[in-house]
């Protein structure tokens, strides 16, 4: 039985297989509309979600399954104290396949552990996000045509960013991309990601300013900086406002470059830039239903 907790649990290969899936079902819906007849999927999730929670529930009925779960802890018998443990003990007894969402970081891996069913990482802290990063992929290589030899921009909240640390892991098993980091000091990425970009020897830098290097990207990755991952509000206050898209910005890149984000957006990118074609983050959330519906299969061992 295979579980999705990280980017890293799939080879490069069975990421195009996934892929390739994807586009065929976004192509032909109806062939996959009873293909998971009398399935069902629980998500479990402990921690606030709109796309991801409900991208999951469309994928498994768009495929003929069933949906059940929670949407908060505080709606599930953690908060009477039960563990991760227990409830995906519980869980394994009702549903054929599990997507949790975790505000602790690991806490898919220990429901995994004990699970007799696959689970899925939807979230879990500011880890990973393994289904956003296949979304992500999905986006680039149905936009940009390829996976390989372009210049990606990530900017905003690269250290508590989980949707970031899993698309460079992912990324960096491709060939030839560069890698530009846009933060404040305070939101660089963690060592551990830098570690893993020079141990790929991928090209890469770190800077403060967008405007400086508009010009040179083909992809860029907004990300909000998130409240919930502060201790601090003054520090949260300080940052939030620190990157903002907007159309003057957008003049300065090229006329194929796109724009993405894992959503939700607070400020980061100014609604003026909805209507620019480049920008590519609701494609984006539409790409992630196809994504998860070829997990699902994939998972399910219903993708043959």
């Amino acid at each position: 039985m295979k579980h999705l907790l990280s980017p890293m649990d799939l080879s490069v290969e069975e990421i195009d297989d996934l892929l390739n899936l994807a586009k065929d079902i976004s192509k032909n819906p109806a062939k996959y509309s009873h293909v998971c007849d009398g399935k069902k999927l629980a998500t479990c999730f402990y921690e606030p979600s709109t796309r991801t929670r409900l991208s999951f529930e469309s994928a498994m009925l768009n495929l003929g399954g069933s949906v059940l779960g929670f949407s908060s802890a505080d709606s599930s018998s953690a908060a009477k104290g039960e563990s991760v443990s227990d409830t995906i003990r519980v869980i394994s007894c009702y549903a054929d396949i599990c997507a949790m969402r975790h505000p602790k970081e690991g806490a898919p891996m220990v429901a995994a552990s004990k699970s007799t069913i696959p689970v899925i990482n939807a979230g879990d802290g500011g880890h990973q996000h393994p289904t956003q990063t296949l979304t992500d992929l999905m986006t680039i290589n149905e936009l940009h045509g390829k996976l390989n030899n372009f210049t990606i921009g990530l900017c905003g909240d690269l250290k508590f960013g989980r949707t970031v640390h899993s698309l460079i892991n992912s990324l960096i098993r491709y060939d030839n991309i560069k890698f530009i980091l846009i933060s404040p000091k305070e939101l660089r990425v963690p060592d551990y990601i830098i570690d893993k970009l020079k141990e790929k020897n991928a090209e890469f830098q770190e800077v403060e300013k967008l405007e400086d290097v508009m010009p040179q990207l083909d992809i860029l990755y907004m990300t909000r900086v998130q409240r919930e991952r502060f201790f601090n509000e003054d520090d949260y206050l300080r940052m939030k406002d620190f990157y903002i898209l907007d159309k003057a910005k957008m003049a300065l890149a090229k006329e194929n470059m796109y724009v993405l984000h894992p959503l939700p957006r607070v400020n980061e990118i100014s609604v003026d830039v909805d209507d620019d074609p480049r920008a590519a983050y609701f494609k984006q959330a539409q790409y992630g239903v196809y994504v998860r519906m070829a997990l699902i299969m994939t998972l399910l061992g219903l993708n043959k």
